[in-house]
């Protein structure tokens, strides 16, 4: 008997799933555990295995559709059964839309000022072939597409190195271009526009909700980090070989300063808060086409050398998208950092259900005023977003107050 194969729920927050490669082919034989394909997710890039035994009899979704949860991918059965009555009432999936370039039509000379110009779309010209190309649609991250428009390199020139052969940001930034190469941009006048992917449209539903719901309001210190510097150096002469980043020392402060004021380790729930006894803390991760938060979870229980090999273990898998849905769900607390791109100060959106966000910024020198001298200091600022339906200001600068002192005495992370 046929068996229908549907796009499953790979993670928390997943409505919809693109079939990035399928790795097993029609008339193969299938086992349950074998994967048989590789699904793109709001999240992650994701193994998607059989839970039936059989010969897979239809390929529906081709690789770059999009599918709904629930929705027909495939379907298994015995060699040679008639499937006519499942494939012919199955909805057809829909393929991304293509990239399209469009000039807006010249103003009328009798105008006085601009107007918005009705779009007109001109069909994209082919493309040469590519090794990455499939299904006639060039593979590239978003990032990769701006880098290529903004150093005028022709994409189809460019061999992939990600998944299927799809261009990443690397590829760009080691391209070197051939005695043939056709380098490309976007003329003045034109526009040039990328589809999002799964993880950009999670991201702009979910921060969009966050910031309609939650009433966000801010409050933002200033840290004196001579002593934390001191401590950190002191941490990696001790230990050579797995180096603490000033993250690893804020990830844990935050989650003893949580354990101070558990309000704040909450979430709101309309009739109710909700202050959570364990600690999880999501540590913002950027990737090339959005971000995700890998979580560290009893970050609170955690020494700041168990923190340390965590973060750097899940910052990388995240950025190969191999996660799994447990190691970017739960968090409590969000810690965002920016300090490493020079980021002197930035306010973050809340990441939904959590009551609030800390956004850190970088280390700077500057003058200081202390016992009536004027010295050279280390100072960072750091901004608290929270949701004023679950933290009030006073809380929240409590909280702030707690986070600063032991941030100015982190000797006191290690009792």
């Amino acid at each position: 008997m046929a068996i229908k194969i549907q796009m499953p729920k790979l993670s928390d927050t997943m409505d919809t799933g693109r079939i990035i490669k399928w790795l097993k082919k029609e008339g193969d034989k299938v086992s349950p555990g074998d994967v048989l394909a590789e699904v793109e997710t709001d999240k992650a890039n994701m193994d998607m295995e059989a839970y039936d035994e059989g010969t897979l009899l239809k390929i529906v979704a081709k690789e770059g559709d999009r599918v709904p949860i629930g929705g027909l991918i495939g379907i298994l059965g015995d060699a040679g059964e008639d499937i006519s009555t499942i494939t012919s009432g199955a909805p057809t999936p829909s393929a991304p839309k293509e990239e399209v370039k469009a000039k807006p039509p010249a103003a009328a000379s009798n105008l006085g000022a601009h107007t918005a110009p009705a779009e007109v779309a001109t069909p994209p010209a082919p493309e040469p072939a590519a090794p990455n190309k499939g299904n006639g649609r060039l593979k590239a991250s978003p990032l990769a597409k701006r880098l290529a428009s903004d150093k005028g390199i022709d994409l189809s020139a460019v061999t992939g190195s990600g998944t299927a052969g799809r261009i990443v940001k690397r590829d760009i930034e080691s391209f070197v271009p051939g005695p043939g190469s056709r380098r490309t941009g976007v003329s003045s006048g034109e526009y040039h526009d990328e589809p999002l992917s799964m993880m950009r449209e999670a991201i702009a539903k979910r921060l969009s909700q966050s910031n309609v719901e939650a009433p966000h309001f801010f409050v933002t210190v200033e840290v004196a980090m001579e002593n934390a510097i001191s401590f950190r150096d002191s941490l990696n002469a001790f230990d050579e070989e797995n180096k603490t980043s000033f993250n690893d020392i804020i990830v844990k402060a935050c989650a003893v300063a949580l354990q101070k004021h558990p309000e704040v380790n909450a979430t709101f729930m309309q009739d109710k808060i909700r202050m959570f006894g364990d600690v999880h803390i999501g540590v913002a991760v950027a990737l090339e086409d959005g971000l995700i938060t890998p979580v560290i979870r009893d970050a609170d229980k955690k020494g700041i050398r168990d923190i340390s090999i965590e973060s750097k273990d899940l910052a990388a898998r995240a950025r190969s998208r191999k996660l799994k849905p447990e190691e970017y769900s739960g968090s409590t607390f969000t810690v965002s950092n920016l300090g490493m791109f020079g980021v002197d100060e930035f306010t973050a959106i809340i990441n939904p259900p959590e009551a609030a966000i800390l956004a850190i910024g970088s280390i700077v020198d500057k003058p200081v005023v202390e016992n009536g001298q004027i010295k050279i200091g280390k100072r960072m600022r750091m901004t608290l977003s929270s949701d004023h339906r679950v933290v009030d200001g006073a809380l929240a600068a409590k909280f702030m107050q707690t986070l600063r002192k032991i941030l100015e005495n982190p000797a006191s992370l290690a009792l």
